[in-house]
């Protein structure tokens, strides 16, 4: 089966935790705060196979979640970090953001690696909250949680001609003449419900060609198979646009070939000024060359190269043409997403709960490297507030005394004018 489209969920490991831990040597009373930082948690990174050809692996699983980082130990040990996990997709893959359909990476050469959700890193250990005035600190932070979202793939198939027309205008006949591909072939329309890929091999430098499924009109807009398909002509270098000849299927050359035309420029301008062979099919037919001659009159100057993909006549000509056409047309350049990193977000914004306050923005990410529950873990994060202005903003936002503060998992009291820990 053919998948080319997918969404799955990833999310990068959490960070360990740091230790709370003071030495305990002999003959060295008072031994110093000795908690190791915990290790960094493993990223989620996308590496390019060139011997996968389809998204199917993930229809059978949709969430990946790398390790967590291991805790950090006494005597100034640090965590183990959590190993990667490494997810493999077929070249030509491009990762959007499923939220906001950002692109986050379009991945086409082999082996090449991307990190789409980053681990979190360690927390550190109680040897780093040491001070002159704080010599005995039984604090550490927790891990940091790794990034998550949800994104969707698509595959868009590497090749250097496209093969596009309406349905039974001999696409799969022609990329069944060229090259060892065997695509499925019927008088009837939409035989062809997948891409297929051919390598062609007899015309000098060998070159990819794809056969996608017949387009309708409307198809930019969904119509028969619609632009499920459309897509995987974006990567090609030149499109070979095929027009049945043939006065047995009562349809018009002319009208084909312009509504081809809009199709295209509809579904993507940059694609609808790729450079494009006009062929007519199917030559062999008694009374073809009269269509022939009409489309040839219609769209001049381009030129019509008349074929017959059944028995062979005008196809090393065609073939020739394309491989001269192909030698001096560069391959489209991948897009280049933005870098996936964590976004730096900045400022504390004050959001009002049915009996409570929330505080949201850069000390989320505070709070949920603290250990809650722990007093002197509560208070210092109390004091890492205080040094971000925050009761002067829950004064200037006239927020009522006393009020429950909630910040991530966690839960601080407004009274006074003061940031306090919530009595258990």
């Amino acid at each position: 089966m053919f998948v080319d489209e997918a969404r799955i969920y990833v999310e990068g490991g959490r960070g360990g935790d740091g230790a709370v831990s003071f030495r305990r040597e002999k003959f060295v009373p008072n031994g110093g705060p000795d908690g190791g930082d915990g290790g960094r948690g493993g990223d989620v990174v996308f590496v390019v196979d060139s011997g996968l050809r389809t998204l199917m692996d993930f229809r059978h699983q949709r969430h990946y979640r790398a390790p967590a980082g291991k805790p950090g130990g006494t005597n100034n040990r640090y965590g183990a970090g959590g190993e990667d996990i490494v997810i493999r997709v077929p070249p030509g893959t491009l990762i959007f953001s499923d939220e906001d359909g950002q692109l986050l990476a379009d991945l086409v050469d082999p082996e090449v690696r991307r990190v789409i959700a980053r681990g979190g890193r360690g927390g550190r250990g109680n040897h780093h909250f040491a001070s002159s005035v704080h010599r005995v600190p039984r604090i550490a932070e927790r891990g940091q949680p790794g990034e998550s979202r949800w994104v969707r793939l698509e595959l868009n198939l590497l090749a250097d001609v496209g093969l596009v027309g309406f349905p039974n205008a001999g696409k799969s006949t022609l990329i069944s003449r060229v090259s060892s591909a065997r695509p499925r072939i019927a008088d009837y329309p939409f035989t062809t419900l997948v891409p297929n890929l051919g390598v062609v091999a007899d015309y000098g430098e060998a070159f990819v060609i794809a056969d996608v499924p017949g387009l309708i009109e409307g198809a930019h807009e969904g119509s028969g198979l619609g632009d499920t398909f459309l897509r995987h002509l974006t990567r090609t270098r030149v499109l070979v646009q095929l027009v049945d000849g043939s006065p047995l299927t009562g349809r018009d050359p002319v009208d084909d070939y312009r509504v081809i035309e809009y199709e295209l420029a509809a579904f993507s301008p940059e694609l609808a000024r790729r450079p494009r062979l006009v062929v007519v099919n199917k030559m062999d037919v008694e009374g073809s060359q009269e269509r022939l001659q009409r489309l040839v009159k219609a769209i001049s100057p381009v030129t019509v190269y008349p074929l017959s993909a059944a028995t062979g006549q005008g196809l090393p000509d065609l073939m020739w043409t394309l491989r001269e056409l192909l030698d001096r047309t560069p391959m489209p350049a991948a897009s280049q997403g933005p870098p996936v990193m964590r976004p730096a977000v900045h400022g504390i914004e004050v959001v009002a709960e049915d009996v409570a306050v929330r505080l949201i923005g850069d000390v989320e990410q505070r709070a949920a490297m603290t250990f809650w529950g722990n007093s002197e873990a509560e208070e210092y994060f109390c004091e890492y507030l205080r040094r971000r202005g925050v009761p002067g903003l829950l004064q200037r936002r006239q927020i009522a005394d006393p009020t429950e503060i909630l910040i991530g998992e966690g839960k601080l009291l407004w009274k006074d004018g003061e940031l306090t820990v919530t009595e258990r």
